[in-house]
């Protein structure tokens, strides 16, 4: 491993977790900025944990929650030196030549490795199959889903022939799997904007009505993290449809509450 180096496509600890452990003091490790900006945020956890509460999740379950957390229990063992790419950064990597492509939504800084020449698309987790990536947000962060969006549709234009996800298998086609992309969050916005006419909810509750891929008879059967995750996705339908003037957020009682906008 002394003469490799890494790209990493974002914070998430399944992509980043195990890279103090297999970089050498040689070795090049490219970041993108923004996620850079998370590692460096000495409060981070601390400060979801505050929104987590603020949202609805039940204190009595959040500091387990967030113990069990994948990021927390398996991000990098020690500081990593970095080397921050941007958009339109090049890498050359023997006869490869990528482009860096930033694509904001699945985290703050995500980012894809487009090859022109052999029309190959490193994709990370912003576009995946068969699988749908989780869009989710415990913070005041601005809006990730709209950003999400919007970076899918930047992808729209390349001309790509094989995508290489970071989860599962390449595939090809990636406009059919970016309009599959879009329709199912249309979908999952919507499914929130019915869960509202039910009345004022936080975003944890609106969670545990929305539908689940999940092998559990019922929201209580969850495990903490995935209901932390259910959470943040919730989050993230709301903060859009607050976006767009849908969705009204009301503090009472200690908590966020959303309702639809009348």
């Amino acid at each position: 491993m002394e003469k490799t180096d890494f790209f990493v496509t974002h914070i998430h600890a399944d992509h980043f977790g195990l890279i103090s452990e297999l970089a050498r003091p040689s070795s090049k490790v490219y970041f993108n900025f923004p996620d850079a900006e998370v590692i460096r945020e000495a409060n981070h956890w601390e400060k979801m944990a505050e929104a987590a509460l603020l949202n609805g999740f039940p204190e009595a379950d959040l500091q387990e929650a967030i113990k069990r957390h994948p990021g927390r229990r398996y991000h990098a063992s020690s500081p990593v030196d970095l080397t921050l790419l941007k958009e339109g950064d090049s890498l050359r990597i023997g006869s490869y030549d990528f482009s860096c492509v930033e694509t904001p939504g699945h985290t703050p800084g995500h980012m894809c490795l487009y090859e022109k020449q052999t029309r190959i698309f490193f994709s990370g987790d912003h576009i995946l199959n068969n699988i749908t990536p989780n869009i989710s947000v415990w913070s005041e962060r601005e809006d990730p889903l709209r950003h999400y969006l919007k970076s899918l549709d930047k992808i729209i234009p390349y001309d790509i022939d094989w995508v290489l996800p970071g989860h599962r298998a390449p595939f090809q086609n990636h406009r059919r799997r970016i309009a599959e992309l879009k329709e199912h969050h249309e979908i999952r916005a919507e499914e929130v904007a019915s869960i509202l006419r039910g009345g004022s909810r936080t975003a944890y509750l609106v969670a545990s009505e929305m539908t689940w891929d999940i092998d559990c008879e019922s929201w209580e059967d969850f495990p903490l993290p995935q209901k932390w995750f259910a959470g943040g996705e919730a989050m993230a339908h709301l903060k859009f449809l607050q976006g767009l003037g849908r969705v009204i957020r009301e503090q009472r009682e200690g908590r966020y509450f959303f309702r639809l906008e009348k």
